[in-house]
C-alpha cells in the first residue's frame, strides 16, 4: 500500500451550487488542502494508506481479515449524544416537546464561529454520497464536508459515495449540505444540529458514527422524516427483510426495535434446520424509506449501503450472517486488538485471549476488571458482503411491505406475538411501544422506557405530528401492511426466558407471513389477534409445550391496566399535539379489558 495519496482528490465536480458551497466552507474553515472524493477503488487504497500513515487506522492481519482495519476513538467520544443533538426548526413547536430545540439563526452563528479556521493544517474532504439505489425516486443526495479521514472511509461503506451521487443529482440544485468538523473533541463544544427547512446538517466536536457519518441518523432519519412528512412518504428506524417459502413465494417485512432488542440479528436471521426450503433475505438492518406505490401497496428502500453494527454479543450463534459479513473490507472501532492482528470482543466465538490490547490500547488479560471491548464498539461492513443480501436490495423500485412489526424488551405483560386489528390500532401499538432498560443503557435497570416506533431520538420534528403523519398515510395506501407486536424477552417466575429467540424467531415470522397470506389462524383477544398453540409451527422445538406457549401468550388484565397508566407519561407530554385517534384506541383497549 504505497499509493501516492497526493495524486488523488484534485478534480472538483462541475455542479455549480456544490462548488460554490464548498468554496464558501473552505473560506470559513481554512483547510490546507481540499480533497474531492470520487469513490474509485484507487482512491480507496490511497485513503486507507494515508489513514494508516497518520495513525488514524491500524491495518489488521490481511491473511485472516483481508481489507480490514482497526480504529480507536477518543474515550469521551464513543456513542451518540442526544443531549447535544438539536432540531433547529424555525418554530420551536415544530421540534416538539421530545426534541432539543435551538433557534436556527443563533445556533448557526455559534456553530460557524466554532468552525472558523478549524481545518487549518488539515485536509478538507468533500464527500458526495447517495442514500438509496441509483435511479430510485426515493433516493437522496448529500454532500458531507469533513476533516476526518475516518469519516470518509466509513461513508464509503455506509453510502453510495462518489461519482454515482453527482450522476443521480444531475443539474438539480437541491441536495443535503452537511458540515462536520472534529475540532478538539471537547464534549463542551459538541453539537449535532439539524436545520430541516434548509436540508442542512452541522456537526462539530465528535468523530463517532451517528454524530459524524451525516448520511446515517442525521439525514436518513431526522432530516428525512421531516422531508417525508412534507412529501408524503416515511423515513423509519426499521429493518427490511424478505421471507421466501419453499414454493418461492416472497413476503417483505419491516420491523422497528429499540436498542438491545436484536434488530440486526433479526434482519439477518437464519431459519432453523426444521424449516427446509425457507430463506430469509436481508434488505436492510436499520433504516427504511417507505412510500405508497401506484399499485396501492407500501414500497420501501434501504437508503444505506452498509452495516454499522454493535460488535459485543455478535457471534456465530446470535448472527452467523453478520460474522461472515465482517470477515473482509470492514472497519472495526473500539474492539480489542489481539497480538496476531485480529480482533476480539465479549461474546465472540473465540475464547478470551490470554493477552491483548483493550479498546483504549491498554494491556488486557481475562483477569482485568474492565471489558476488553467497549460496550458500544462497532463494525462497519459493506452490505454486499452479506451472503443473504436480498437480490432486491439495489432495486430502485424497492420492495412491497406486507407486514410491519414493532417490538421491545419486556419481561412480562406483553405476549410473544399478536396482530393489530387495523392500521389505527397498529399505529397505537407503535406509539406506545416500550422497552426495559438494561445495565448497558442509561436509567434505572428494569425501568420501561417509551420509544414510539423506535424513533424517539431520531424523529426530526414534533412527535405528535409524526403520529398524525402515520395515521394520515393510511389514506394513501389502498392495501396497507398488517401490523404486529412481538416480545422475544418474556420471562417465567424464576427469571428465565420463555422463548429461545435468535433463529427460532423464524417461527413467529412464519406465522406473521401466514397471517398476511391468509394461511394462519388466530383468535381474538382484547389486545388483538393472537395465535393458538395449533396455529404455531412447533416442530423440532423441544420444551415449547402448550403450557409454556400459554405463558408466552398470557394476558394479565391487571398488568395491562398498569401498562395503560404508564403509557400516559409520554401521551401527557404530547397531549397538545396527540391525534384523537390514539386517545380513542386507548379507550377502546380499556373497554375491551
Amino acid at each position: 500500500m504505497n499509493t501516492d495519496f497526493s495524486q488523488f482528490g484534485r478534480t472538483p465536480c462541475s455542479h455549480p451550487q456544490a462548488r460554490a458551497w464548498v468554496e464558501q466552507t473552505a473560506a470559513l474553515t481554512s483547510p490546507d488542502r481540499i480533497f474531492w472524493c470520487d469513490g474509485s477503488e484507487a482512491e480507496k487504497e490511497a485513503l486507507y494508506a494515508e489513514a494508516v500513515r497518520t495513525g488514524v487506522l491500524i491495518q489488521l492481519n490481511q491473511e485472516k481479515l483481508p481489507g480490514c482495519y482497526y480504529h480507536r476513538s477518543n474515550p469521551n467520544d464513543v456513542a451518540r449524544v442526544e443531549q447535544c443533538t438539536y432540531i433547529c426548526s424555525e418554530a420551536e413547536v415544530d421540534a416538539g416537546p421530545t426534541n432539543n430545540w435551538a433557534e436556527p439563526k443563533a445556533m448557526r452563528a455559534k456553530l460557524l464561529d466554532l468552525a472558523t479556521g478549524s481545518m487549518k493544517g488539515r485536509t478538507m474532504y468533500v464527500v458526495p454520497y447517495l442514500m438509496g439505489p441509483h435511479g430510485s425516486p426515493l433516493a437522496k443526495v448529500g454532500v458531507e464536508i469533513t476533516d476526518s479521514i475516518y469519516v470518509v472511509l466509513n461513508m464509503r461503506i455506509m453510502a453510495r459515495m462518489g461519482q454515482i451521487a453527482w450522476d443521480h443529482l444531475g443539474d438539480c440544485p437541491e441536495f443535503n449540505r452537511g458540515l462536520h468538523c472534529l475540532l478538539d473533541l471537547n464534549p463542551e463544544r459538541r453539537f449535532i444540529c439539524h436545520f430541516p427547512e434548509n436540508n442542512e446538517i452541522i456537526s462539530v466536536g465528535s468523530g463517532y458514527g451517528g454524530n459524524a457519518l451525516l448520511g446515517k441518523k442525521c439525514l436518513a432519519l431526522r432530516i428525512a422524516s421531516a422531508l417525508g412528512r412534507k412529501e408524503g412518504w416515511m423515513a423509519e428506524h426499521m429493518l427490511i427483510m424478505g421471507v421466501e417459502s419453499p414454493s418461492g413465494d416472497k413476503s417483505f417485512v419491516a420491523a422497528a426495535f429499540p436498542s438491545q432488542c436484536g434488530k440486526t440479528n433479526f434482519a439477518m436471521l437464519v431459519p432453523p434446520a426444521e424449516f427446509k426450503g425457507w430463506k430469509v433475505w436481508t434488505v436492510g438492518d436499520d433504516i427504511a424509506w417507505m412510500k405508497p406505490g401506484p399499485d396501492g401497496r407500501l414500497w420501501a428502500i434501504n437508503p444505506e449501503a452498509g452495516f454499522f453494527g454493535v460488535a459485543p454479543g455478535t457471534n456465530a450463534k446470535t448472527n452467523p450472517n453478520a460474522m461472515k459479513t465482517i470477515q473482509r473490507d470492514t472497519i472495526y472501532t473500539n474492539v480489542a486488538l489481539k497480538p496476531d492482528g485480529t480482533v476480539w470482543w465479549e461474546g465472540h466465538d473465540d475464547p478470551a485471549p490470554a493477552e491483548c490490547l483493550d479498546w483504549q490500547g491498554r494491556p488486557w488479560t481475562p483477569e482485568s476488571k474492565e471489558k476488553a471491548a467497549h460496550a458500544n464498539s462497532r463494525f462497519t461492513a459493506p452490505m454486499a458482503n452479506n451472503p443473504m443480501l436480498a437480490p432486491e436490495a439495489n432495486d430502485p423500485a424497492g420492495v412491497p411491505i406486507d407486514a410491519i412489526i414493532f417490538g421491545g424488551r419486556r419481561p412480562n405483560t406483553v405476549p410473544l406475538v399478536f396482530q393489530a386489528f387495523n392500521w389505527s390500532h397498529g399505529v397505537f401499538l407503535g406509539a406506545t411501544m416500550g422497552s426495559e432498560t438494561t445495565a448497558a443503557a442509561a436509567g434505572a435497570v428494569g425501568q420501561v422506557r417509551r420509544d414510539p416506533m423506535a424513533m424517539l431520538p431520531f424523529c426530526g420534528y414534533n412527535m405528535g405530528r409524526y403520529f398524525r403523519h402515520w395515521l394520515d398515510m393510511r389514506k394513501a395506501i389502498k392495501y396497507p401492511p398488517r401490523i404486529f407486536n412481538v416480545n422475544w424477552f418474556r420471562k417465567d417466575t424464576d427469571g428465565k426466558f420463555l422463548w429461545p429467540g435468535f433463529g427460532q424467531n423464524m417461527r413467529v415470522l412464519q406465522w406473521v407471513v401466514g397471517r398476511c397470506r391468509g394461511r394462519a389462524g388466530a383468535h381474538e383477544t382484547p389486545l388483538g389477534w393472537v395465535p393458538r398453540y395449533d396455529d404455531f409451527n412447533t416442530e423440532g422445538l423441544d420444551g415449547l409445550t402448550p403450557e409454556t406457549f400459554e405463558k408466552l401468550q398470557a394476558m394479565n388484565a391487571d398488568e395491562w391496566r398498569r401498562e395503560i397508566l404508564q403509557q400516559d407519561e409520554l401521551f401527557m407530554r404530547l397531549y397538545q399535539f396527540l391525534p384523537k385517534e390514539l386517545i380513542f384506541q386507548r379507550e377502546l383497549l380499556v373497554a375491551r379489558l
